[in-house]
């Protein structure tokens, strides 16, 4: 019979991102400044075609419409939610935008020139058919790349997040889902696109100051009907545990003198070359 260890990761490795509004409050306001470090630090030649797979909102393939001078920029994303918070948002006729599964994507081998993916390989159960896909419908020489959240380490959002819940929560180590976040640190990334077949793996760390007014700024997003592992925990609380953890976090979490918090947000960024055939 399976346990409970079993039952929730089978639940996190089932639950995709969805309902737009409360990712953008909890991790679009950030995702959307790293979309364009890891665009400046990507450095893909102008006039390319993209694909942005698990493009959820827009932030990455807004990020390469702006800055990076594409012919095309093509957003997939399994969220019929997010696909249309993309479409809606983004106005530019080089942007286009369709549902579909980054394990099995609708394109033919070697039609894009730059294939991307942001702050979604970790939460695909088994990352091995996506990248395998992101790598065939790479043209020859054509650029892969990716980034994820250092979830166990310097993403102090989180980190600081589920520090507080498991000290004042035994039960919330049931809720938190990093350590089934195999390749969200260097080598394991890297070797992810290696097995893929691609070449020249570069992985570096891209670092983001987290700016919150007060704690109330940090707090509120979690407490949002979401599908995020700490909304979805916070919603399991009654209001005493919900208090403790409160309590927690006022403890743990560097509050400046004026109230203000500064947390760091670092993603690991991988780039990698489609060798020829």
């Amino acid at each position: 019979m399976p346990t409970k260890e079993d039952r929730m990761a089978k639940t996190a490795k089932s639950i995709l991102w969805s309902g737009s509004d409360a990712y953008e409050a909890y991790m679009g306001r950030w995702s959307r400044p790293m979309a364009r470090s890891f665009v400046a630090w990507f450095g893909a030649p102008a006039a390319l075609r993209w694909l942005d797979v698990g493009c959820g909102t827009g932030a990455l393939a807004s990020a390469a419409l702006d800055q990076a001078q594409p012919r095309e920029v093509v957003g997939i994303d399994p969220s019929a939610d997010f696909i249309g918070s993309a479409a809606g948002a983004i106005a530019d006729p080089r942007a286009h935008f369709t549902v579909g599964d980054a394990r099995s994507l609708p394109f033919t081998m070697g039609e894009f020139e730059a294939v991307v993916s942001g702050l979604v390989l970790n939460h695909i159960a088994e990352p091995e058919p996506a990248t395998a896909e992101m790598a065939r419908v790479t043209r020859a020489g054509g650029v892969v790349g990716s980034y994820v959240w250092d979830y166990s380490g310097e993403m102090q959002l989180i980190r600081f997040f589920w520090e507080a819940a498991t000290t004042a929560d035994a039960d919330a180590a049931h809720y938190d889902p990093r350590g089934r976040y195999r390749i969200c640190t260097p080598n394991p990334l890297a070797a992810l696109f290696r097995e893929a077949g691609l070449r020249d793996v570069a992985v570096e760390a891209i670092d983001l100051p987290l700016a919150f007014r007060d704690f109330e700024d940090y707090w509120r997003p979690h407490t949002m009907a979401g599908p995020a592992a700490p909304q979805r925990y916070v919603a399991t609380l009654d209001d005493d545990r919900k208090a403790s953890l409160r309590k927690q976090l006022r403890a743990t979490l560097p509050i400046a003198a004026d109230g203000t918090i500064t947390l760091l947000g670092r993603a690991w960024a991988v780039r990698a070359i489609k060798p020829p055939e």
